[in-house]
């Protein structure tokens, strides 16, 4: 299986970056061939510009030529994975502005869906499991990701996962979290 791995995060030393380099070698090792997008480092533009908002009358969509091969890259791959830290109960904004752009009406939602069995959603959140339970934020944000964004689009196999504390991190502490993001890439799929 070709997976598009989904980075965000500002610094490339980060405990973002080292996960997703653990989980792509979990990937690798299962056997799967993978496409990393890291969209700090791709300058990805965020903000969605005129020529990504969508024509709703219109039978086609056109989209700049940025979102373009974005979507075509997408249709390449047989799955997808996000691995992102958790600011304010959700995703940066910038993988934010990806979907927005990317997962566009017309291709993602509306008149066709996205194509993919699979996607991981995979999230560092610096707060414990019992900040998160208080206010129901995990559950909500559980609901987001799996119903709201890959139910939505089609894509009938989504999985939530946290890594929790990521804030006070030591030496066995990041051992298990690069050992679960390893699991979750050699297990991907099944």
């Amino acid at each position: 299986m070709k997976v598009l791995t989904i980075v965000a995060h500002p610094r490339e030393e980060s405990l973002t970056m080292k996960v997703a380099n653990r989980f792509i070698d979990g990937l690798q090792d299962a056997g799967h061939n993978v496409e990393l997008i890291d969209l700090y480092r791709h300058k990805f533009e965020a903000a969605l510009p005129v020529a990504d908002e969508p024509e709703w009358d219109a039978k086609v969509q056109h989209f700049s030529p940025e979102v373009t091969r974005e979507m075509e890259r997408m249709k390449s791959v047989d799955a997808l994975a996000f691995i992102f830290p958790i600011w304010w109960w959700s995703m940066p904004g910038i993988m934010k502005g990806y979907i927005d752009r990317v997962w566009n009406f017309g291709f993602a939602y509306g008149n066709s869906k996205l194509h993919h069995e699979h996607v991981l959603w995979l999230g560092l959140a610096a707060a414990d499991e019992k900040k998160l339970e208080k206010r129901k934020y995990d559950s909500m944000m559980e609901h987001y990701f799996n119903v709201g964004l890959a139910d939505y689009c089609g894509i009938p196999s989504s999985t939530f996962h946290l890594l929790t504390e990521t804030n006070s991190v030591n030496a066995q502490q990041l051992d298990e979290w690069l050992m679960q993001a390893y699991e979750l890439g050699r297990n991907y799929g099944k």
